[in-house]
């Protein structure tokens, strides 16, 4: 039989745990980044939450709550990965609303509770004000993006997939019984299967086969400090301000875990973030900010991810999200799956990309 040959277009996280996944079931894998850096687009702009919580409803939740789980695993087969298991601390919510949500999300069987002053204190000392009620999910973590790709793709390639960066995909190439591969630059690559997870750039390379996915792209500002002392034990979600520290002690904050609208002056706009960030944490007051960047966040309209099929247009297959951070394994895993063996996974079931083609 002859080995089935899978371009994934994308370079981000989404694409990397294709490639993985993929390569890792025994496909011949291609991976196009049109990046000359690995990391993709909007990946490296990602204040890279791992979570399942922030009010989604159920069939998004179950989703996410599987992919934290299939992250656990990967940190203990993918060489280098480091996953932060450092759990949330959040209070970004009014109280009724916190407690309500608290309560939804532990009712799934989420690990999250309700603490008090005193405890939250304990959890982050370093705060100067520091919240009389929050949600504490001791379970949640970060991974530093452009190095989760990294790991990544480097275990894909041991295993044979081709990564080929600073590749552009022009369009896609399509014959009388569906597409059969990718135009580059170097001409045509042609496969059994197109698997289309560029993010923001996703709708343009689908237009091209005349597919009309719509896709927001709104842009998130993210700044971050120079490296200092350790500041912070986990990650912090205040009222317009999410900030977590790095590795290399340095912190990057939004005002929310998106990022910050940049407005029409970005370095205005990080500058007067950046203050926030040095009045809300104790020992925080003299660093210097280092710089900030501007992420746009694939933001399918209903919010939630876009992964499948596409009817009527036989070899593709189209994965973009929101929280791609969170849900890269479970997308590339279950995807994986559904593109082997044409079998669909109900935590999928939801979130075919029909749903939204039906309004064009």
């Amino acid at each position: 039989m002859t080995q089935k040959h899978v371009i994934v277009v994308g370079g981000g996280i989404i694409g990397a745990s294709f490639a993985y996944h993929l390569v890792k079931s025994g496909v011949r894998v291609t991976l196009l980044d049109e990046a000359k850096e690995r990391g993709g687009v909007a990946t490296p702009k990602s204040w890279a939450w791992i979570n399942a919580s922030w009010g989604n409803a159920e069939p998004y939740f179950r989703l996410r709550q599987y992919a934290m789980k299939l992250w656990q695993g990967l940190d203990k087969v993918v060489p280098g990965l480091q996953v932060n298991w450092c759990g949330g601390l959040l209070w970004d919510l009014p109280e009724d609303e916190l407690k309500a949500y608290v309560k939804q999300q532990s009712s799934w069987g989420y690990d999250i509770k309700l603490v008090g002053g005193q405890k939250a204190r304990r959890i982050e000392p370093n705060l100067t004000e520091p919240p009389e009620i929050a949600a504490h999910a001791p379970e949640e973590g970060v991974v530093e993006p452009e190095h989760a790709v990294t790991c990544l793709l480097a275990a894909a390639e041991q295993k044979g997939a081709q990564v080929l960066s600073g590749v552009r995909a022009i369009r896609l190439a399509e014959d009388g019984e569906g597409i059969k591969g990718v135009m580059t630059d170097d001409g045509v690559l042609e496969a059994d299967d197109v698997i289309v997870a560029a993010g923001a750039a996703s709708p343009q390379i689908l237009k091209t086969v005349g597919v009309a996915l719509p896709l927001d792209a709104p842009p998130g500002l993210l700044v971050t400090s120079e490296p200092a002392p350790e500041l912070l034990q986990g990650l912090v979600m205040a009222p317009e301000l999410h900030v977590r520290q790095r590795p290399d002690g340095s912190l990057i904050a939004g005002s929310d875990f998106g990022g910050t609208e940049p407005g029409s002056d970005p370095e205005a706009t990080a500058e007067q973030l950046f203050t926030k960030v040095k009045a809300m944490i104790r020992g925080a007051e003299n660093l210097k900010m280092a710089g900030f960047a501007i992420g746009h966040r694939p933001t399918p309209p209903d919010g939630v991810s876009v992964v499948g099929r596409i009817m009527g247009k036989t070899g593709l297959y189209v994965c973009v999200t929101h929280s791609g951070i969170t849900l890269a394994p479970a997308l590339g895993e279950l995807g994986a799956l559904e593109i082997l063996e044409d079998e669909r996974d109900p935590l999928l079931k939801p979130f075919g990309p029909d749903r939204l083609l039906a309004r064009k």
